[in-house]
Parts: structure tokens; sequence; C-alpha cells
């Protein structure tokens, strides 16, 4: 049970340590919306949603004021929308358009599902909506998208794999005039989750309740502050323990506002993800976190296993405190998001080999990486097949989201403002994989895929 200590303790994590609900978002299922003709089932879309999350902002805005608790987004996932392109046919930027304008009326900052899954293949709609990613993301301002190319149980489709190397591409050239933000909306999966209420990534997954409310919580901070108070001598495992602890408290805050949100609003609460997302403000990165178990700087040797110890201590922490943990829940390392990694990248202590390695124990992947404006799509389709592998053979969430600075080099910066922050533009290997890319066809599901 919370008590007041509980929520005393909190409080002074929000005031000294950059504590806060980082979302709460409302998935809601499309599913009932689809009909044959595009316009009405676009404005089937916009009805259901406007009328479920009508009050989303405003509750989350009185829970602030209630319990003094920072809720930084207020967010809606929806249906991957090539399920609904697949019975209407049509232009799919229709519906992009159609949820730019409920994410208007509502005043959601993000709404995330204009998506396909494709894991083992193209079904109706997939094509087409992929396809118009770039000119929806150009055209809308609140709309992301993802797309999950493979898994653990399907293997890796490379078709999908060389198809979004080029949308990619393609999307940081059309948002190009606006710092490339296409891209920071565009995120590519293996394995993802269905609960996930942190963009770009978010959908709502065909096996969630009609409407839910999933709430995620950060705090980066607040494990540095903990960790800045112990003695630099203090063994790994005793350090581990303090982040664990640390986990609990944050995650039952999220436990609290997510009890809170559901009861207000009529709809079932999903599950609290305890993702550690940083942002570019100091003294909230997961960078300095490593730091202070030791390292000199982000990406020394001894990174990735600062950050193995950090990713499941925060999972034993938060499943400790709540039986609804779900979504990604761990350590984000987003570089243009985090202040630590952003000066990583600038000094040369951090490149983009050593992140992808970092991939391998960490929550999501390669996430908000800037790289150069002229690097193929087929560069970019093997970073996302390298990417994807790691999360296909280690049975975990893995995603790519960069960045291809058009007109700028390595050395450069692109600026995004607000939580998706700035970051300099990192050096690619140049050598191509496109006889690979090529290829096409399927990679194979790993032989760990054959649990049953």
């Amino acid at each position: 049970m919370l008590n007041v200590n509980d929520i005393l303790e909190t409080i002074k994590m929000i005031d000294e340590d950059c504590l806060d609900v980082r979302t709460i978002t409302m998935g809601i299922s499309l599913l009932d919306c689809a009909d044959s003709d595009i316009d009405r089932s676009c404005e089937k879309v916009y009805n259901k949603i406007t009328r479920l999350a009508k009050d989303l902002v405003k509750t989350g805005e009185d829970i602030e004021r209630t319990y003094g608790i920072p809720i930084i987004n207020k967010r809606i996932s929806v249906t991957p929308i090539a399920m609904l392109v697949a019975a209407s046919g049509g232009d799919p930027v229709k519906y992009a358009k159609a949820l730019q304008r409920a994410a208007d009326t509502v005043g959601v900052n993000f709404i995330g599902g204009y998506s396909a899954l494709v894991h083992k293949g193209f079904s109706a709609g997939d094509l087409e909506l992929i396809r118009s990613i770039p000119r929806a993301m150009d055209e809308t301002e609140n709309v992301c998208s993802s797309v999950n190319i493979g898994s653990t149980k399907a293997g890796l489709n490379l078709d999908a794999i060389k198809l979004m190397g080029e949308i990619v591409k393609e999307t940081a050239e059309l948002t190009a005039y606006k710092e490339c933000i296409g891209c920071a909306k565009l995120v590519v999966f293996c394995n993802a989750p269905e609960d996930n209420p942190f963009m770009a990534g978010a959908f709502h997954g065909v096996g969630e309740p009609d409407c839910v409310i999933h709430v995620g919580v950060s705090g980066p901070g607040v494990v540095r502050a903990a960790l800045a108070k112990v003695d630099k001598t203090l063994p790994i495992d005793e350090i581990a323990d303090i982040i664990k602890k640390t986990a609990f408290k944050i995650t039952r805050m999220g436990q609290l506002v997510g009890t809170e949100a559901s009861r207000r609003l009529g709809v079932p609460f999903g599950i609290v993800d305890l993702s550690l997302a940083p942002t570019p403000a100091v003294g909230d990165s997961v960078a300095h976190i490593l730091e202070e178990m030791g390292l000199e700087q982000c990406g020394a040797h001894g990174t990735t296993a600062t950050l193995a110890m950090l990713n499941d201590a925060v999972k034993k922490g938060g499943v400790m405190a709540s039986s609804r943990v779900g979504g990604l829940s761990g350590a984000f390392i987003p570089v243009s998001e985090d202040a630590g990694m952003i000066d990583a990248v600038t000094t040369g202590a951090l490149s983009i080999e050593k992140l992808e390695a970092m991939t391998a124990v960490c929550s999501v992947g390669l996430d908000m990486i800037i790289i150069p404006g002229d690097t193929t799509p087929a560069i970019i389709s093997g970073i996302i097949a390298d990417e994807a592998a790691i999360g296909m053979v280690n049975s975990k969430t893995t995603a790519v989201r960069v960045i291809p600075a058009v007109g700028r080099k390595e050395g450069e910066t692109l600026t995004f403002g607000g939580l998706l922050g700035y970051g300099p533009v990192i050096k690619v290997n140049r050598n191509s994989p496109e006889v690979f890319i090529n290829r096409g066809g399927h990679i194979p599901a790993p032989l760990q895929s054959l649990k049953n």
C-alpha cells in the first residue's frame, strides 16, 4: 500500500532529481473503424479517438495538481493503421491526417500507430502504408510511425529491411526543410511490444483491450543522485541493490498515477513502463549514471557491463513494486536526448559500433542517432539488419531510429529542440552492404525460437 512517507519521498525526488511521469498513453483499438470507404473509415477513426480521449489531457493535469507529480506528455496509441488500409484501400495519408486532426482536438502531444507489422511478410495494406510514411511524416506534426520487420519467432524480413532503408532516407529528404524531423518520428522494430507507451514506437496491439491506459515513468536523475551519494569503493552488487530500491520507488509512483488515471477515465489500467528515459537537461542522463559507477566517460571499456547491470537492476526493482510492469522497461540510450551521450559522441568516446554493442543489454536500440546526410539507403538497411539481428537472437526488443542529416557531415550538429534534443552527426562505416541487402528474402528464425 502507498503511504504518506512514500509520497513525500517521491516529492523530494521530483523537486531535486528530475523525476517525472514521462507519459500517460491511452491505447485505442480502431478495428471497429474499418470500412470499405476510406473517408468513412477516417471519420470513424476521428470520432472514436475524440470520444474516448476527450478527457485524457485534463485528467493528466488534474492528477499533476493533486499529487504534485509532473506528467510531461499525454499521448495516444492506436491499432496499426495498415490493418485499416487493408479494408479500405485508398491513400493511407488520409488516415495520418485523421489522426493529426484527432490529436489536435484532444490536445495530446503525440499519437502513435501509423504502423505496419511485416515480420513474416507483407499483407494487404502494409506496402501502401510503408510507402506513404515519408509523406505522412511530412504532412503531419504529431503522428508517429513504426514498422516491425522481425521477431525471434519469425526471423527477419530482409525485403522489408531493404525497403525501410529507402523509406528512412526519403523521409529525411522530404523533411530536410525542418531539420529532418520526420525521421525522429519513425522507428523500425524487431520484437515490437504491443503495450509500449513511449514514442515513436507506440501502437495498440490487437491483443489489447478496446481502450486502456499505460504509464511510462522516468528517473535517470533519481538513480544518478542515489549513486552520487555512495562511496566510490562500494562493491558493484551493493550498487545494484541501490538501483533496485530506487527503481522500486519510481515504479510505485507510476502505479499510483496509472491507477488514478484509470479510475478517473473509466478505462482499464494496462502497464507501467519503468524505462529510464533521459532528456537533454543536465542531471537527467543515463550516460551519467554509468559514469557514477566508475567510468571516466560513457563509451569507455566497461560501458556495456555497467549498462547491463543497470538494466537488470531496474527491471528487478520494478517487478517487485508492481505486477503490471510491461512495455520496454529498462534503460534508454537515445543519443540526441541524453546530455551525457551527446558529450560522449562529441568527444569521440562513443561510436555507433559501441552503441550497437550497448543495445544488446539495454531496453531498445540505436535511438535518435544522427548520421551523415549522404549515407546510402543500403547502409541504413545494414544498420537496421544488424540491430534487428541482436533482438532476434537475444529474444528482446531492438529498434533503429536514425536521422540522416541532409546537407550535414560528420561533426556538424542537428537540433530538434524540446525532449528530442540535439546531437552531433556520428561517423558511419562507408563499406557497402548493398549486395547482401539486395538478396532479399527472409533470414530464418534462430533455434531458440523453437520453445514449444
